[in-house]
């Protein structure tokens, strides 16, 4: 049914849960899995090389976890790391990598979108992807 499976993380306890459901699935369905995690480029200025190890550091710490996550479940996973408008590059990468499901938590970390009111990267990509999106809750477990 699935043979390529993208799941963003952004080192939340919601991206940690969808990566789950993520290799979940992959292991039943003998597919491939893609972790992006996308340093976003609004909040990252060429200026401060201190935010952008910060963002690289944060980046490697969510993508290691989510290849740990994989290894424990006997899954394969391929770790890409790029820059830019986080729901662009999730739909970009959609295409780039042939995936034919996306798996991602409904709340990540909370930044400049919540506050503004502007919607989420979940919802920019459900709206606008054109493959199957599922979206995870954070687990009642996951959140204590």
């Amino acid at each position: 049914m699935y043979s390529t499976i993208l799941v963003p993380t952004d080192g939340s306890e919601g991206a940690a849960e969808a990566v789950r459901v993520g290799l979940t699935l992959a292991d039943r369905f003998d597919a491939e899995v893609h972790a992006l995690f996308v340093v976003d480029e609004r909040f990252v200025a060429t200026d401060y090389d201190l935010v952008v190890e910060e963002a690289e550091t944060e980046a490697e710490r969510a993508l290691d976890r989510a290849g740990r996550q994989g290894e424990d479940a006997g899954v394969a996973v391929e770790k890409h790391l790029r820059t830019g408008l986080p729901h662009e590059e999730i739909l970009d990468a959609t295409e780039d990598y042939d995936a034919d499901l996306v798996v991602m938590g409904k709340h990540g970390r909370s930044g400049l979108d919540r506050f503004l009111n502007v919607g989420s990267v979940t919802e920019r990509v459900v709206r606008r992807a054109e493959v199957q999106v599922t979206t995870v809750p954070v687990s009642q477990e996951a959140s204590e």
